[in-house]
């Protein structure tokens, strides 16, 4: 089997897939990839299956060193790419670029230009060993596969993992044959404005607020706290949403996107590894385009809400 040495780590790396849904009944999120739309393009690029593992790389910064011939991309979260070959010559790369890798070669992600969040997909997929049916870890429940550490080494699935013909795990690469992609247009560049603007779709408990909920959201600008993670996106704002029901809510189900707010007034964006219920009411929901760009705020940035009906 093909694997992948973990030379560099930097301010976090997990492996993820499409996570483990249908486990709520136990407490457990689904997890997976928390921008979505960038894991499965990594994928595809390789000609993975949806569900196969990829790195999720909190700013980039990650190198990975392959000890057979490997096709990897990377996606997400643009970052400096460039492939360093075993003496030490450096070829130039790209981000949203088809790249194939020697054995020996280095593959080096540098620091995110913007954006939080970068996916590394190798053909063949993670191979690292599931738990409970997938290869995602989960913040929240401190479950799946461990986030990585230097000296690490990962094993690449065969390539008869992809959804396309290709060479063999290990086998020389025929670019005439495949893969058939070169590169990509990137989804979303540029960064989609100065705020970034999410959609969502009111309710389940928007009745809980005042009618001028739907103002309060989305007249003003809100700004991401630094406290924000996998499990939610964390806001402020000048203007807190002001509750017309005041008694408790009993806890119940939420699902990823969902606004929810807590007495402070402020919106909490659940993700990927937010919990399976919650005791404050959620206000509205993001659409799933919307939530892979909450996935990709960094701390600090400004963001507005628009009612998609």
């Amino acid at each position: 089997m093909s694997t992948l040495t973990v030379v560099l780590v930097g301010y976090g790396v997990t492996t993820q897939d499409l996570g483990r849904p249908g486990l709520s009944d136990m407490g457990l999120g689904a997890a997976g990839a928390a921008d979505r739309g960038s894991a499965a393009l990594a994928n595809r690029m390789v000609g993975n299956r949806p569900d196969a593992a990829v790195l999720e790389a909190l700013l980039g910064s990650v190198t990975l060193r392959a000890d057979s011939y490997t096709v990897a991309a990377v996606t997400g979260a643009p970052c400096p790419v460039w492939v360093e070959r075993a003496d030490g010559r450096v070829r130039g790369a790209a981000a949203y670029e088809v790249l194939l890798l020697e054995p020996g070669d280095t593959l080096r992600v540098g620091l995110a230009e913007d954006r939080l969040r970068a996916y590394v997909a190798v053909r063949g997929g993670i191979a690292v060993e599931q738990v409970l049916g997938s290869r995602s870890w989960d913040s929240l429940a401190q479950l799946g596969p461990a986030p990585l550490s230097v000296g690490d080494v990962l094993p690449v699935g065969p390539a008869s993992d992809g959804v396309g013909a290709g060479a063999g795990a290990g086998a020389p690469i025929s670019v005439g044959a495949w893969p058939v992609v070169d590169a990509v247009p990137p989804p979303l560049l540029p960064w989609p404005g100065n705020p970034v603007v999410l959609d969502v779709v009111p309710g389940p408990r928007d009745d809980w607020f005042t009618p001028e909920w739907r103002t309060t959201l989305t007249g003003q600008e809100f700004h991401v706290s630094p406290d924000s993670d996998r499990v939610g996106v964390r806001t402020t704002a000048s203007i807190p949403l002001v509750r017309a029901v005041t008694r408790e809510l009993p806890s119940e189900g939420v699902e990823t996107g969902s606004l929810q707010v807590p007495p402070a007034g402020f919106p909490v964006l659940f993700l990927a590894d937010h919990p399976v219920t919650g005791g404050y009411p959620v206000v509205a929901v993001l659409t799933p385009e919307s939530v892979d760009r909450a996935a990709q705020l960094r701390p600090g940035d400004t963001l507005r809400f628009r009612l998609a009906r």
